[in-house]
This record gives C-alpha cells, sequence and structure tokens, in this order.
C-alpha cells in the first residue's frame, strides 16, 4: 500500500500461514516464512508478479527472512539443527551458512548498514 494507506494490494492468497515479511532493498521483491509446504520456509515473490519461490527446505522451521543491504544475501532463524540459529543463504536460496552455534534460541537476524 502506500505511506497514505491507500491502494492496498493482497501478494499472497494461500490458505496457509505466510508471516514475516520482508523488503528487498531494492523494493522489488519480498521475502517471507509460509506453512504452505507443511512447515514454515522461508520463500521469495517479486511485488508485481504473483510466481513464489521456495529458497528453503529445512525439516524443521526456517523463519524471520532479512534482506542483506546489498540484496545478494537474506538472513534467517531455523531449527534445522535443533534449536533455533541464525544462518544466511544466497537470496536464491543456495549456499545456507550456520552463523551461530549455542544452546540458547536464536532469532530475529538483522544486517547492519555498513
Amino acid at each position: 500500500m502506500k505511506a497514505d494507506g491507500t491502494d492496498v494490494t493482497r501478494l499472497t492468497n494461500h490458505n496457509a500461514e505466510d508471516y514475516y515479511p520482508s523488503w528487498s532493498p531494492d523494493g522489488n521483491r519480498i521475502a517471507f516464512s509460509s506453512k504452505r509446504d507443511g512447515n514454515f520456509e522461508i520463500y521469495a515473490m517479486k511485488v508485481d508478479r504473483p510466481h513464489i519461490t521456495r529458497l528453503t527446505h529445512s525439516p524443521d522451521v526456517d523463519q524471520d527472512p532479512t534482506w542483506a543491504p546489498s540484496g545478494n544475501r537474506i538472513a534467517f532463524s531455523s531449527k534445522r539443527d535443533g534449536n533455533f540459529e541464525i544462518y544466511v543463504m544466497k537470496a536464491d536460496g543456495t549456499d545456507v551458512t550456520r552463523l551461530t552455534n549455542h544452546n540458547a534460541e536464536d532469532y530475529y537476524p538483522s544486517w547492519s548498514p555498513f
């Protein structure tokens, strides 16, 4: 929608839960979490097209996507290794790397603008 609240547009239309939307820095894409394939995974879509691409394939929860300032990577939280840790991947879902490794659960990653 526009900043004044007009022109509201629905971007997803699925009976599954869609959460944690995150705009890409260029404003052309949105990453989000959805249960549309049985458990929470990360998906991305171009704002001007209805085609949605699944980026993660985890046996457990992937959520909280956030774009790098460059737009070429996405950080996210995942429970794929037993408890929530922070991971990063390329914007196309490849090259997934675990960044944290602790018994405590790590959520909601955020990128530094620098």
